[in-house]
């Protein structure tokens, strides 16, 4: 059969390639918990968390509406792999039983990784991802609304990013508030699998004549203030990278 013939599969996940996630959150007692996720995406100051709604990490981030998204780079599997086959919740689902989870306490340490203090909400931000993001949630939906059996089984919860923190080095140079793609490498997850990005741009973009800044408006409210939106005037103020 010849390759550039279309013909029709069933796959049982939908990973086309995302960036990894370490989400960490604050569990009941005050302490923290970490958990890696793929199926997040940003628009404008927002960002749609993909989770199942028997997560620790779900059940955390909707009662304290707080979260830290910490990105992690390509050089960072080894950490995520630590994590991967870990739950924060000291009650394990069948199905994660099946497929190997175990309860651990304390994923810091199991993961080798160090807890940063963040500036507006209670989680802590992780040390060694180059990017991390203080979030709010804003909202949760419920999806699969079409299969009355599996309904709220998944969740779709939108968070605001209130603070960026990025290590210096991926900032663009001149630009307060840009980072700089030829130098951020994402850890990207495709169908389980690990990939990163090439060391060069593909093509010319169209959209990459557009000033990044006039996106900025769609994202701050004209008529409420959060945490965080005067950041952009003090990293010019401060002379940027």
């Amino acid at each position: 059969m010849s390759a550039n013939i279309h013909t029709v599969i069933s796959p049982a996940i939908h990973y086309w390639g995302t960036p990894v996630v370490l989400i960490s959150s604050e569990n009941e007692d005050g302490t923290s918990n970490i958990a890696p996720m793929s199926s997040a995406w940003w628009l404008g100051h927002t960002c749609v968390l993909g989770l199942a709604a028997e997560s620790k990490t779900t059940q955390n981030i909707l009662r304290t509406n707080q979260c830290v998204l910490n990105l992690p780079s390509d050089s960072m599997g080894e950490y995520v792999n630590k994590l991967a086959d870990t739950t924060g919740s000291s009650s394990v689902s069948a199905f994660k039983i099946s497929a190997g989870y175990k309860f651990v306490k304390d994923k810091w340490t199991k993961a080798g990784l160090h807890p940063q203090p963040s500036s507006f909400v209670n989680p802590p931000r992780v040390a060694e991802c180059p990017v991390q993001m203080e979030c709010q949630v804003v909202s949760s939906n419920k999806l699969m609304s079409d299969a009355p059996d599996r309904h709220g089984f998944i969740l779709a919860i939108e968070v605001r990013v209130l603070r960026v923190h990025i290590l210096q080095n991926l900032r663009m140079e001149g630009y307060p508030n840009r980072v700089d793609p030829d130098k951020w490498r994402p850890l990207i997850m495709s169908f389980q699998e690990f990939y990163g990005l090439t060391d060069r741009k593909l093509t010319m973009s169209s959209l990459s004549r557009v000033n990044e800044e006039q996106y900025r408006p769609i994202a701050k409210s004209d008529v409420k203030k959060f945490p965080g939106d005067d950041d952009d005037q003090i990293a010019a103020a401060e002379g940027g990278a």
